[in-house]
């Protein structure tokens, strides 16, 4: 299936049939196509938790204002993302990447100290948007790889980051969470979205060509 005939056949699903599991390998792929993504200088600056226990994901729910798709869900992978860019997280993915690609070991000292010395500039806020964009993008990056596979997905932004942050307690590492992705297999007899049409912008509206 290509990704254009993946992206018909998904939508936001309202209610996954919480008897059916995605296999293991199938997740996998799917938090490894997050894991690849690209990200702004290659600094992938977050983290994805992949949650099954079933006595956390029902806790989750009234963090998420009531809506039972944690719950419901086979995985439910929550994106956290660095609070602040800071010299020590910036050294370490370098760190990894010169060892990987086999590098000097000063290879990347000037560029990590623009790196360093840019995102001084800003405040913790700043960055942590920024950082959150990027986590973003690996959202995309498994949304896509679960659709292939006929997994369905929804994105959650509905819910208090501060009190997920505190269940997982991330927030002593430096991470807050910004979007849950529930993984399932559609309730088809229970879903009132299901068998509607999906509906964008019109091309027309949508795309500007500039010759």
């Amino acid at each position: 299936m290509s990704l254009i005939e993946a992206f018909n056949w998904r939508y936001a699903t309202k209610k996954i049939d919480s008897t059916r599991k995605v296999d293991t390998a199938i997740v996998e792929n799917i938090v490894e196509a997050a894991r690849l993504a690209p990200t702004s200088s290659g600094l992938q600056p977050f983290q994805v938790y992949v949650i099954t226990n079933q006595e956390l994901k029902q806790k989750i729910v009234p963090i998420s204002y009531g809506q039972e798709m944690p719950a419901e869900c086979s995985h439910l992978l929550v994106f956290a993302v660095w609070d602040n860019y800071t010299d020590e997280r910036i050294d370490h993915i370098y760190d990894i990447t010169t060892n990987e690609r086999n590098v000097a070991a000063d290879r990347y000292d000037a560029y990590k100290l623009r790196l360093k010395e840019g995102f001084a500039k800003n405040t913790a806020e700043h960055n942590f948007q920024h950082a959150a964009r990027q986590a973003y993008i690996a959202l995309g990056f498994a949304m896509a790889e679960a659709a292939v596979n006929k997994v369905d997905t929804v994105p959650m932004e509905g819910f208090i980051s501060a009190e997920l942050d505190k269940l997982l307690q991330i927030s002593e590492i430096g991470l807050k969470s910004v979007c849950m992705l529930p993984l399932g297999y559609r309730d088809a007899e229970n879903d009132w979205l299901l068998n509607m049409k999906k509906v964008r912008h019109p091309k027309s509206e949508f795309v500007t060509y500039i010759d």
